[in-house]
């Protein structure tokens, strides 16, 4: 991110010397599809993010420039019109905070991000915290990161159209440097967890596919599983979330569950497991045994959720063929294009990086992109 020309674009449009905000991106490393029903997730925050130049202005209105999108939007809060496109996100939080009894002042904004956009890395995620974070500090108002991730769902919710589970926001609002957060999305509390990439880097890689049949997809599966909960209800009466049941729990009743909800929670209670099992080997510094534990995740999105597809599968099936130089690899995000995350030997990644490269290019006609990232803060001031 070049912050000398976002602070050189905010003096050009609107003459004044800014703030400077960020807010960053997200993979996450396990507990996928888990956090719809008030599960357990760990993710980790990108070293991309959205920042913001900002500064107070008397003109009663945002008025915020995208250098992504070379656009400027005007949101006038006093007024019942609406945003359409990229606007949405900014009208979304403005108003939100309003709502909630922030004051939000006039104010001039200036946007930019190199969080991939499509690649399952929640850019939008990381510009609801980064303007929410813009608008109350220019406010001189000091918010709360849980209720900061809120408003970010919110936002999604309602003015979007998304009706995304707290994890984006969450991790971009709360992030720790050098650290993997375990979120409960029920409780909404969280610890940090060490991930040492010293000796193995945290490498995404982009499909740069998405596939069209991914919202009814979704759909379809939390009514999968939202059915398997009803039927559970018979031997488990005071079920609400499937985070109540251990993977024992399910087997001994599973089989009273008609397919394919009883694949959908056969996946969501076992990621719950894996989530927490994971968190644990972090602590403890095993890295191969949380590797293992990425290879069962992705055979359970595949198999069991089928959120995976051949792009997402033949990157995996790649990265195992690295033997002991990977870890662990798997999906990451909604699925159905989007991206993998792999713990790969510090030694071996331009050499994982080259192999994969032209094997998925011969397969599938056009080169994936990759990424590596160490763990990264949350949403911030930049001084």
């Amino acid at each position: 991110m070049n912050l000398e020309n976002l602070i050189s674009e905010f003096t050009a449009s609107f003459g004044a010397n800014p703030r400077l905000f960020r807010a960053p991106g997200r993979v996450n490393l396990i507990g996928e599809h888990t956090d719809h029903d008030l599960g357990y997730v760990l993710p980790m925050a990108i070293d991309r993010a959205v920042c913001v130049a900002a500064a107070v202005s008397d003109s009663g209105i945002i008025r915020v420039r995208s250098l992504n999108e070379d656009d400027t939007v005007a949101i006038d809060l006093r007024s019942d019109a609406r945003q359409t496109g990229w606007g949405r996100y900014i009208e979304g939080v403005a108003r939100i905070l309003m709502e909630k009894g922030y004051s939000v002042p006039g104010a001039d904004l200036v946007i930019d991000s190199d969080v991939p956009v499509g690649a399952g890395l929640s850019s939008s995620a990381a510009l609801e915290t980064a303007v929410g974070l813009t608008l109350t500090e220019l406010a001189g108002t000091t918010i709360d990161r849980v209720e900061l991730a809120r408003i970010g769902q919110r936002t999604e919710h309602e003015y979007v159209g998304v009706n995304c589970g707290i994890m984006d926001q969450y991790i971009s609002a709360n992030a720790v440097h050098g650290h993997a957060l375990l979120i409960d999305c029920l409780t909404l509390e969280s610890a940090p967890f060490p991930l040492p990439t010293d000796r193995y880097g945290v490498v995404i890689c982009d499909t740069r596919v998405k596939h069209d049949l991914v919202m009814s997809a979704y759909n379809d599966r939390r009514r999968d599983y939202e059915e398997g909960i009803r039927m559970l209800r018979g031997s488990f009466p005071d079920l609400r979330h499937l985070r109540e049941l251990t993977p024992s729990d399910l087997a001994g009743v599973e089989s009273e569950i008609p397919e394919p909800s009883r694949r959908r929670a056969r996946h969501v209670v076992a990621e719950n497991a894996r989530c927490l099992e994971a968190a644990r080997r972090l602590g403890e510094g095993d890295l191969a045994g949380f590797g293992a534990l990425m290879w069962e995740s992705h055979a359970s999105l595949r198999d069991d959720y089928e959120v995976s597809c051949q792009e997402l599968d033949f990157l995996v099936e790649r990265a195992r063929e690295f033997g002991d130089a990977v870890l662990g690899s798997r999906m990451t995000g909604g699925g159905f294009g989007g991206s993998t995350v792999s713990f790969v030997a510090r030694d071996s990644i331009e050499e994982f990086k080259s192999t994969i490269s032209i094997a998925f290019e011969r397969e599938f006609g056009h080169e994936p992109g990759f990424m590596v990232s160490e763990p990264a803060a949350g949403a911030c001031e930049i001084d």
